[in-house]
């Protein structure tokens, strides 16, 4: 296997991401080659008059979300410039963080529960199909 020079990390923090992680750490040569990322989900409310994204509730999940991937970061030694926690759609966002990091490697955890979600979760499938790189899914 070549050498990985820039690896992104795709956590989903409300599930079993260590096993994630640490796959991650055992590929890179080294922490500084790690990217960390956690998407946040947008707030959406439909009222009377229209549809409308909430933001404070967006802004405390990100916000909590951060914290918690710059202390993973802080423990193995990632640079807290390579911890991003965009919002929006899980797939999108993480298509286009690898392209603007370059990332030559994504690692993510797959639950896969049934028919062809078995092989992968619906996310890592999406995150599979349209990306120039390669990716690794964890069975958590």
């Amino acid at each position: 296997m070549d050498s990985y020079q820039n690896i992104l990390v795709a956590l989903d923090l409300y599930s079993d991401y260590k096993p994630v992680l640490e796959r991650a750490l055992n590929i890179a040569q080294s922490p500084s080659q790690i990217s960390l990322v956690y998407v946040t989900f947008p707030q959406v409310y439909f009222e009377s008059y229209g549809v409308g994204v909430g933001t404070d509730y967006v802004n405390d999940n990100q916000e909590s979300a951060k914290a918690t991937l710059s202390e993973l970061a802080k423990t193995h030694h990632i640079p807290d410039a390579q911890v991003y926690v965009p919002i929006g759609s899980a797939v999108n966002e993480i298509h286009v963080l690898s392209e603007s990091i370059k990332a030559d490697l994504i690692v993510m955890g797959t639950h896969g529960q049934s028919g062809l979600k078995l092989l992968l979760g619906s996310t890592a499938n999406g995150v599979l199909h349209g990306v120039k790189c390669d990716v690794l899914a964890i069975r958590i």
